[in-house]
């Protein structure tokens, strides 16, 4: 029988990282930690079990074993590619300014998907911002002359932020992240980036990080127009003692904030994988007559086919799983009351694709 599963985090010391991880209960290694990396299925960085009777066992090796056990619905459309990827980011000064392909650009050139992510903000000093899109107006042309005349950063668009704010990052968007912030960030299973500005920073041996200029200029989504940044999701009642609130949906991923006080029930319907990340409180996951602790810091993977479980405790945390939009969202959200424009209105990345 599968279980609710737990990660060694894979942890990574690029030069823009801190030790504010450690506010979130992890035990760091010595020295700068930028990323914990808590669920991947990328070779990069393969997730290790830390419980239970697949202890020391690679997610990718369970994949291959149980395959639609773990993944559900997933599996029909990505094989045995487990479709996400889940960092805890502690950006302690600015990340390079970056853009992602989509899946076809990256199927062809780097072979692997591209990268749709969004984040949740989980700490961010006073005065903090992140880089979310080229000024309106800008062109293909215009921006690679300011690359060229290191003049970059004059034709960002800036945004403040604080902690609980989330911000959906489609393929082919420009963005940064602001140093002073902790964050969350549900992704794509992918590691392709393309720095096209690094604020002429040095690495550890003294040397420029490469830059991916051509590559990302192929890439950008010029057409930002007026792009909307912030969302305010849709929430909506678990049980007495908790809330979910639907943040962002896309066919990629689904991440809900939930908010529990007492016992909440989730069903994984042998459909999806749910994935969740505990990023304050703590308590516990109960399934099948067994439980194990979910505290501050921690993910777990929970099967498709664990079917019912509960969530107890006082706890904050995101859910993420690959959604049917139609079925999951839509409709789901519609039948408790909804309007479908409040929907399309309210939740991040949702209205290209409904």
């Amino acid at each position: 029988m599968l279980y609710p599963l737990k990660f060694k985090p894979v942890y990574k010391d690029y030069i823009w990282g801190g030790r504010n991880l450690q506010k979130l209960g992890k035990t760091l290694p010595q020295g700068i930690v930028a990323e914990s990396w808590e669920l991947s299925c990328h070779p990069d960085g393969m997730s290790i079990v830390d419980n239970g009777e697949f202890r020391n066992r690679t997610l990718e090796s369970l994949i291959d074993e149980f395959g639609p056990m773990i993944m559900g619905d997933s599996a029909k459309a990505h094989g045995n590619k487990f479709p996400l990827l889940v960092k805890l980011i502690d950006a302690n000064s600015k990340l390079s300014v970056q853009v992602h392909p989509d899946d076809d650009f990256s199927l062809a050139n780097e072979n692997e998907y591209g990268k749709n992510e969004m984040w949740y903000i989980i700490d961010a000093k006073e005065g903090a911002t992140l880089i979310y899109d080229v000024i309106p107006g800008m062109t293909p042309e215009r921006f690679k002359k300011a690359i060229s005349e290191n003049m970059v950063e004059e034709y960002l668009n800036k945004l403040p932020v604080k902690a609980g704010d989330f911000i959906n990052i489609p393929a082919g968007v420009v963005h940064a992240i602001g140093e002073g912030i902790v964050l969350a960030e549900i992704q794509q299973n992918s590691n392709t980036t393309y720095r096209l500005y690094d604020y002429n920073r040095r690495d550890a041996k003294g040397n420029l990080r490469p830059l991916h200029i051509e590559k990302a200029l192929k890439v950008i989504d010029f057409n930002t127009g007026s792009r909307k940044m912030r969302y305010n999701g849709i929430e909506y009642n678990l049980s007495p003692d908790g809330t979910a609130k639907i943040l962002a949906a896309n066919p990629y991923y689904c991440v809900e904030l939930l908010k529990i006080s007492g016992e909440t029930q989730q069903i994984t319907f042998d459909r999806h994988f749910h994935i969740i990340v505990c990023i304050d409180g703590n308590g516990e996951i109960k399934w099948a007559e067994k439980s194990m602790p979910l505290q501050k810091g921690e993910t777990a993977l929970i099967p498709s086919s664990l079917g019912n479980y509960s969530i107890i405790g006082n706890v904050k945390a995101l859910k993420a799983y690959v959604p049917d939009l139609e079925r999951d969202i839509l409709n789901r959200l519609m039948s408790m009351g909804f309007p479908k424009g409040d929907i399309i209105e309210n939740i991040s990345g949702i209205a290209p694709f409904v």
